[in-house]
């Protein structure tokens, strides 16, 4: 309590509240907008944190990532468009009940649940996080590497239906971490002599690229048109549904926070969980489709307790669960920090700090959301034509600032392509980041374990927990591949998901 209080102090300053402000009224403004998400919004807006502190970058970005997460919810309900994946089960009794003239009551239960879903997973992330962190604090090199390749294995939960096309995508990513020159041994390595590459792709260029630039060709191509939302009256519901809204908030906040701390997961799965579970306990299961507030509730409060929940193996292992906790480990190491064990250690004002100003962050969207659903639903009318244009700009500008170089905007636009290309082929893209952001950590980790095992690899297997570590990995490696194997149609075709 002592070291959140003086993060909280510290959070309380006017330009990290300001930045918290900025960062979710900029996620929020994501959310709403169709066709776009928390992946892209993040990876679009993460050369705005170029040149700040780290605290009020991170603190800037976490908030563009919960608020994304709120954002979705009120396209989801007024227009029957998610504005990013999770609040497609939002759809499901949302959109019914706009129809039916209680569109106030469905963001009303929505931006509660939200609220009381995100800010309990952030205290979990509070009390469990610090004593994961120390029982890490033992892990050497060996530790670290076998980490790395479990959380590489933990990317298999983001493949998709065809394996195959999921591990094209992670060998393309752990390809372009390699490039740049080996610090250990000076070796320059795929840069085709050329000297911007002797650094290595930056993280900017390639996730705004991939994620930004190509949602943007793919929004432009399918012609979205913008809605007249409907007026929005009275957000909260009738006295008769409070017990049964409440015990599907209650079971989102449990549910949402333990998948959170499973690497490979994302928020889809929770949303799609509540609203199974919340569908089987209800007395009258017919309802569901046709307006019940539960599936809107218990999906919403899911997802967005899962946010907290995805941060632990961030924090605590370095371990990002999600395509935009990847661009969050980018963030950090773009700003000098290694998540990991050693970060409550060495960074203790760092991580109170941003884990308070999440608690300001929540509280911030309840206020915006409650009275001012309807102003956010008008964000939704503003023409395409224009939307987009602005977006690219804010893109090119970013990336040209994070190091003064065009050469940075070319790889954004290449990526971008490459990006819009694999979409169009069903390859996913959260591979290529995850392995990318492992991908030299684990090379360093790995070097580091040789030099100390005078090259003998399987030494590796001789210490306990990193033994135990990579024995699980290969374990789910030949899992998934008999999984595969067993249904030929799904290993080598279907379709994958970002």
């Amino acid at each position: 309590m002592e070291n959140l209080l003086t993060g909280f102090e510290q959070a309380f300053t006017w330009y990290n509240l300001l930045y918290c402000l900025v960062g979710v009224s900029a996620g929020m403004l994501v959310g709403v907008l169709p066709g776009l998400g928390p992946t892209t919004g993040t990876a679009v807006l993460l050369p705005m944190t170029f040149g700040m502190e780290p605290v009020s970058a991170i603190i800037m970005l976490s908030g563009i990532y919960y608020g994304a997460m709120y954002g979705g919810t009120i396209t989801s309900v007024l227009i029957n468009t998610p504005g990013e994946a999770a609040s497609v089960i939002t759809c499901i009794d949302g959109h019914p009940l706009a129809k039916k003239g209680r569109a106030g009551a469905a963001l009303g239960v929505a931006a509660i649940g939200s609220f009381i879903g995100g800010t309990i997973s952030i205290l979990g992330l509070a009390l469990i996080g610090p004593q994961i962190a120390k029982l890490a604090l033992n892990f050497g090199p060996p530790e670290f590497f076998a980490l790395m390749v479990l959380g590489m294995t933990m990317v298999i939960g983001l493949m998709g239906k065809s394996l195959v096309r999921g591990m094209i995508a992670a060998l393309f990513g752990l390809i372009l971490s390699l490039i740049g020159m080996d610090l250990m041994t000076g070796t320059v390595r795929l840069t085709f002599n050329s000297p911007s590459l002797a650094s290595g792709i930056d993280f900017v260029p390639l996730a705004m690229g991939l994620f930004g630039i190509s949602e943007i060709l793919l929004s432009a191509e399918s012609h979205l048109k913008a809605e007249i939302p409907p007026k929005i009256k009275g957000v909260l519901p009738e006295r008769n549904e409070w017990k049964q809204t409440f015990g599907a908030i209650v079971r989102g906040t449990g549910l949402g926070f333990i998948i959170g701390l499973l690497p490979g997961t994302n928020s889809v799965i929770p949303a799609i969980m509540s609203y199974s579970i919340e569908k089987k306990l209800a007395k009258d299961p017919s309802r569901f489709g046709k307006g019940a507030l539960e599936g809107v509730a218990g999906p919403e409060t899911a997802n967005n307790a899962y946010c907290g929940g995805a941060l632990i193996p961030l924090f605590t292992l370095g371990i990002p669960s999600s395509p935009v906790i990847a661009i969050l480990l980018g963030a950090f190491v773009m700003h000098g920090l290694t998540p990991g064990p050693k970060l409550f250690q060495d960074n203790p004002d760092f991580v109170w700090a941003v884990i308070a100003s999440m608690f300001i962050g929540n509280l911030i969207l309840l206020i915006m959301n409650l009275p001012m659903a309807g102003v956010w639903a008008k964000i939704t009318m503003i023409p395409f034509k224009l939307l987009f244009p602005i977006i690219l700009a804010i893109a090119i500008v970013g990336a040209y600032s994070v190091n003064n170089n065009m050469f940075d905007v070319i790889l954004m636009v290449i990526f971008g392509l490459i990006g819009y290309v694999l979409k169009k082929v069903d390859i996913p893209l959260s591979p290529i980041v995850l392995t990318f952001v492992l991908g030299k950590m684990m090379e360093d980790s790995l070097l580091q374990s040789l030099i100390i095992f005078n090259g003998n690899f399987l030494a590796l297997f001789t210490r306990p927990i990193s033994g135990s570590l990579l024995i699980i990995a290969i374990l789910i490696i030949l899992a998934s591949i008999y999984i595969g194997l067993r249904n030929k149609k799904d290993f080598f075709a279907g379709d994958t998901e970002m």
